[in-house]
């Protein structure tokens, strides 16, 4: 018998017919509708949720988020915390493995990614069939794809062994595809990965390396993109994470699995975010234009960039981080002119009642393009930066996926609308 204080009581004006549905976790089972009948031959009673708007598709250990309180964890650990202390490589480990790594540990799996940076040779070559002026991005989904061909022993889904490999091997390999793809765009000759430096700061050197016999990062920017990497590691079941979820569910190797997240994230709702906010704030001009372009965006003439998020009704634990690290990039490779134009905005829509009505704070993609452009960065690789961060917490989400034993292969029902049945009319006979 079911506690009451824990179930649901439904009636079914149809029928006439109480149902009682169990409640966990505050939730109740899509499965258990489809008691709800008019009938015995009626397939019984679905929920319908465009967008997933109020469906938990997967329990999960991963990550927290409280929207309404701006709370951010990755298994426990507040993302604040995480930021100031930690390392990427470290935050990866412990979104892989559930807990924080000893330094043996983690000295191990820094050692294993290090020495997975290289890729095949034929990689080299495939990216040099692209155009010269190729999406960054559109070539890291290809590029990505196409190690699946490479590791075939990838598809041993079920060898915990062989899927750490494939988890070492795309958190290894993906700064590399990135800044090869960087490089084919502009035109520059591929630099190999460095041992001896840092995640960060390997990823920097192949992006800038030029005639120097030895690239040495600057430890600001170096710490910066560690950080921004970090906060970019997960966030639960967003499009992209569903994405990889989806895919991982028909049992696909990694490679694909983790491509098709990439796909995802190329479009503009969701990795292209941040590159709005610099293209909307260069629309902006100056602090004199803020104010009306806020009255365009009232009257429905334009929208608010980096402002709002499907989960957080508060202000983004992440925008706070970011916002406090861009002074310090600033300081160090001089101040990005927007940023005034950016604080001032954040300034008039936080005390303008339209905007806290509607529950609109700054989000982690207000200030991030600001500090990408600071350092070099072309606004088209924005999404390719996010992409890296994201990888541990995708590879993390495709493990728990494959060790759930309620998972089963995604497939969403759904109304069908269409016309009734009707008879075919020969081509000779349609008017």
């Amino acid at each position: 018998m079911p506690d009451e204080k824990q179930t649901l009581t439904v009636t079914d004006n149809r029928t006439g017919k109480t149902y009682e549905l169990p409640i966990q976790d505050g939730t109740i089972r899509a499965m258990d509708l489809r008691k709800i009948k008019v009938s015995d031959d009626d397939f019984g009673l679905m929920s319908y949720d465009p967008a997933f708007k109020n469906t938990a598709s997967t329990r999960s250990r991963i990550t927290f988020i409280d929207g309404g309180k701006g709370i951010l964890r990755y298994r426990g650990y507040p993302i604040e915390q995480l930021a100031e202390h930690s390392s990427f490589l470290e935050v990866a480990y412990l979104l892989h493995h559930g807990e924080l790594p000893s330094r043996s540990e983690l000295e191990s799996f820094q050692h294993a990614i290090t020495h997975h940076t290289m890729v095949h040779e034929n990689i080299r070559e495939l990216l040099d069939s692209f155009r010269y002026d190729a999406h960054p991005m559109g070539i890291l989904v290809s590029t990505v794809g196409a190690l699946s061909t490479f590791y075939p022993d990838a598809k041993n889904l079920s060898d915990p062994e062989s899927r750490n490999l494939q988890v070492q091997r795309l958190i290894a390999k993906m700064p590399t595809l990135a800044a090869y793809a960087y490089r084919h765009r502009r035109g520059l000759p591929y630099v190999y990965p460095d041992n001896d430096l840092s995640y960060a700061g390997n990823f920097l050197n192949m992006l800038f390396k030029m005639t120097e016999v030895k690239y040495t990062p600057n430890p600001v920017i170096e710490k910066a993109l560690d950080v921004l990497f970090i906060l970019h590691a997960d966030h639960e079941q967003n499009c992209s994470t569903t994405t990889m979820r989806t895919v991982g569910s028909a049992h696909s190797d990694p490679f694909s699995a983790l491509a098709s997240a990439c796909a995802a994230l190329y479009g503009p709702l969701h990795g292209g975010a941040n590159e709005a906010v610099v293209r909307m704030l260069t629309q902006i001009g100056s602090k004199s234009n803020i104010k009306s372009f806020i009255e365009s965006v009232k009257n429905g003439e334009g929208r608010l960039m980096g402002f709002g998020h499907r989960v957080y009704k508060n202000y983004d634990p992440r925008a706070k981080v970011i916002k406090k690290m861009a002074y310090q990039v600033f300081d160090e490779v001089g101040k990005n002119p927007l940023i005034d134009i950016a604080v001032e905005l954040e300034k008039i829509a936080l005390e303008d009642d339209y905007f806290v009505k509607r529950k609109l704070y700054p989000n982690v993609d207000f200030y991030s393009g600001l500090i990408y452009q600071s350092m070099g960065l072309p606004m088209d690789l924005f999404p390719v930066l996010f992409a890296i961060g994201r990888t541990p917490g995708w590879l993390a989400q495709w493990e728990e996926l494959l060790s759930d034993d309620e998972q089963k292969i995604a497939r969403p029902r759904q109304v069908y609308v269409g016309p009734d049945k009707r008879d075919y009319v020969p081509l000779s006979e349609r008017g």
